[in-house]
């Protein structure tokens, strides 16, 4: 019995100040009366208590609440960030969408210049080696696309299909050392061949005479007269004109006038009637 007192002594002293002032109350049926000494007491010793428990239960009552509302301006705050996501993540591909179609709408505008039937490509991997520059794009022999064929974009001349197969082909790019396009300088009217570097950025304009009329900002296009590519294409912008003291041509640096590590789209133009007769030339 001790052990139980000891056990529960806060509850019962609260219990004994809680239920004496009700006894007293109920015992005098519930009128009104002065406090005699033993309620005021009881008054004294539970007016502490009751405030203490009062501050208990509000503090507790406050953080609780606090807890809740920052629990849900948590989860608020999570919502908004995935929401975020979603609507960065969809304002990019309208992004992408917005690009490609401007794209597509240069080539389709240049297509519906040429003559000649057209194959619109897709850039597919890249094969970019000091000795061998080339793309694949996807569209092959299935689709009309043959070896030699002039590959272009809007901006200007690209390269020359070097390999086709069912569905894909492989385009030698004009910076390669091997590339070969007869070009003419659109200003002056000078006839000169361009040929890769080999170095990924610029190409040489060869077999220009020293005394020939050129100069930095010259732009260059196509001669059409290596039978592959069809006159006024632009190839690049001259950037560096030098004339050796011994020779006889100048050396020439071009500028591409298409950013070949930037190409998306392209398309395969079908030969000219000069390459045209020398493919039959050839079979014969």
């Amino acid at each position: 019995m001790l052990s139980f007192l000891n056990r529960y002594r806060e509850p019962l002293l609260v219990g004994a100040l809680i239920i004496v002032p009700l006894i007293s109350f109920l015992s005098r049926g519930g009128r009104g009366r002065e406090p005699n000494f033993l309620d005021r007491s009881v008054l004294a010793l539970s007016s502490p208590l009751q405030s203490g428990l009062t501050l208990v239960f509000s503090g507790v009552t406050s953080t609780m609440g606090g807890y809740v509302a920052l629990r849900g301006a948590h989860d608020e705050a999570g919502q908004c960030r995935a929401q975020l996501a979603e609507a960065q993540a969809e304002l990019n591909t309208l992004t992408e969408a917005k690009a490609e179609n401007t794209r597509l709408r240069e080539v389709l505008g240049f297509v519906d210049q040429q003559s000649g039937p057209t194959v619109m490509a897709r850039v597919i991997g890249l094969n970019a080696t000091p000795q061998f520059q080339s793309f694949r794009i996807n569209r092959g022999e299935e689709h009309g696309v043959r070896v030699g064929m002039p590959v272009v974009t809007p901006k200007g001349v690209v390269g020359q299909v070097v390999r086709s197969v069912g569905g894909s082909a492989d385009v030698m790019v004009m910076l390669d050392p091997q590339s070969r396009i007869g070009a003419l300088v659109q200003r002056s009217r000078v006839r000169g061949t361009v040929v890769g570097a080999g170095d990924g950025q610029k190409m040489l304009l060869d077999f220009v005479r020293r005394e020939d009329d050129i100069v930095d900002g010259d732009v260059v296009v196509t001669a059409g007269t290596d039978g592959i590519f069809p006159r006024g294409l632009k190839v690049g912008t001259v950037k560096g004109v030098s004339r050796p003291t011994v020779g006889l041509f100048l050396i020439g640096q071009l500028e591409p006038a298409v950013d070949l590590g930037r190409v998306e789209e392209v398309l395969v133009l079908p030969v000219t009637e000069l390459s045209a007769m020398r493919a039959k030339e050839g079979s014969r």
